[in-house]
């Protein structure tokens, strides 16, 4: 259940991600753009509306982690070609980099502990880094080190439940897309609105799981 103060925020994240995803389908660029740098800041504010201040430690770097995000959404709008891509993997990049900071704390209540179920989101990445070898040229390099860095995130964001760790999964599935998009020969009808779909409901899922954890028992497993 989303917490009343945050009610406004999420009713009007909800209302642009359908707004945002009928652009994705109808092709309606200048829509798509529009709505698509308003996600992030309406996540953020659902996040800070939902959670009790002073923010702890496992809020705030989310709340910068979904700031990075945005700005993957927003400057490659206005950097062209192969910059544009490495400054939207870069600001992912931290974006990730900040999730795992976030979730380290608590890595002992993660599945890394279970090589049977770390192994398929290793498994992802080499398969990718297989696919998207030979397309990738140059940008090789950043692309498996985002990799590297997405699904270590995946990996710990189970330390928030299921709940969490779908919604790491998910964000994995949506990045996954993007790669194979763009360095790959595979045609996926709809791309767009399935990486902006998996996209927004991971990152919304993985926010929601905090606002779970912190508003419950964060703060005691933190400090044990």
């Amino acid at each position: 259940m989303i917490p009343p103060p945050a009610r406004i925020p999420a009713a009007l994240l909800t209302i642009v991600t359908v707004v945002h995803l009928g652009a994705q389908l109808a092709h309606a660029d200048l829509l798509g753009e529009v709505t698509q740098v308003m996600l992030m800041p309406l996540l953020a504010w659902a996040l800070w509306a939902a959670t009790t201040r002073p923010h702890n430690r496992l809020v705030c770097l989310v709340l910068v982690a979904l700031g990075f995000s945005w700005l993957g959404d927003t400057v490659p709008r206005f950097v062209p070609d192969d910059p544009g891509f490495l400054a939207m993997v870069g600001f992912f990049l931290v974006a990730q980099v900040l999730y795992i900071a976030a979730f380290w704390p608590l890595r002992n209540a993660s599945i890394l502990r279970r090589p049977a179920l770390v192994g398929p989101y290793v498994l992802v990445i080499v398969v990718l880094v297989w696919l998207c070898a030979d397309g990738a040229g140059a940008l090789l390099a950043p692309v498996v080190v985002y990799g590297v860095a997405l699904a270590t995130m995946a990996v710990l964001s189970t330390v928030l439940g299921r709940l969490g760790g779908l919604g790491g999964a998910i964000f994995l599935l949506s990045d996954s897309l993007i790669a194979i998009g763009a360095f790959t020969d595979i045609d996926i009808p709809g791309r767009g609105f399935w990486v902006m779909l998996t996209y927004v409901v991971g990152q919304a899922l993985l926010s929601l799981a905090v606002v779970r954890m912190t508003e419950g028992s964060y703060d005691a497993a933190a400090t044990a």
